[in-house]
């Protein structure tokens, strides 16, 4: 693999040299690679403790393939998360539209749990990447944009389903039931990397979900 990964990467420099300007298919690869390479290495050993060396080698490239397509490894962290973070404010936006005018709470639920749980391995990278932007103003700002996405896909959603879906009145504002969608989805998440326990995260979910967002919904029937 070490090799075709040289490979690809004298074919990219060759490619650069004849087009600059174009983006070759090989290069879109070599980077999605990478990208997947840096997941696993990141999930398994935490960022921080990670070198460019060690991404490369899970990829089967050299320096050089890393260089071409990222500045540095924050670069390249970055980049993982905000292909994550697009993927899911988009499944939760197409979750959340399969109904009609209304919103079928339970069913909307059911489909948003699924998106949103995702893997243990993403909660680790994810969450490596919170504690690496609470020390960077800049990342930080650029993190919270992407948070803000995620719940402006749930409020529009929510907003869409006014007057056919009554909302508690006690989450005030589509906006404010979008937060308190993601601070849920933060809370579970935490006990989720502690205990492992997938299937016990995606039941305390789904019960909190349809406590807030259910008018008179049942409250939720055991601690975090």
């Amino acid at each position: 693999m070490v090799a075709d990964g040289v490979a690809d990467e004298v074919a990219d420099e060759v490619a650069d040299e004849a087009a600059p300007r174009r983006v070759t298919k090989r290069r879109v690869r070599t980077r999605a690679n990478l990208l997947d390479a840096a997941f696993a290495v990141f999930a398994a050993k935490g960022f921080g403790r990670v070198s460019i060396e060690e991404v490369c080698e899970a990829a089967g490239y050299s320096r050089g393939a890393f260089y071409s397509n990222f500045a540095s490894l924050d670069e390249l962290f970055f980049a993982l998360y905000r292909d994550r973070a697009e993927l899911i404010a988009e499944q939760v936006a197409g979750a959340l539209a399969q109904d009609g005018p209304g919103l079928d709470v339970p069913a909307a639920v059911d489909r948003v749990t699924e998106v949103l749980l995702l893997d243990r391995d993403w909660l680790l990278v994810k969450t490596d990447f919170l504690v690496h932007a609470a020390r960077d103003p800049a990342v930080a700002a650029t993190l919270l944009e992407h948070r803000a996405r995620l719940r402006a896909a749930i409020a529009e959603r929510l907003r869409r389903a006014r007057g056919h879906t009554t909302l508690p009145a006690v989450l005030g504002d589509t906006e404010g039931a979008a937060r308190a969608v993601v601070a849920a989805y933060d809370g579970v998440t935490v006990q989720l990397l502690l205990d492992h326990d997938v299937d016990s995260a995606r039941a305390w979910l789904k019960q909190l979900l349809t406590a807030l967002l259910a008018k008179g919904g049942d409250a939720p029937a055991r601690s975090a």
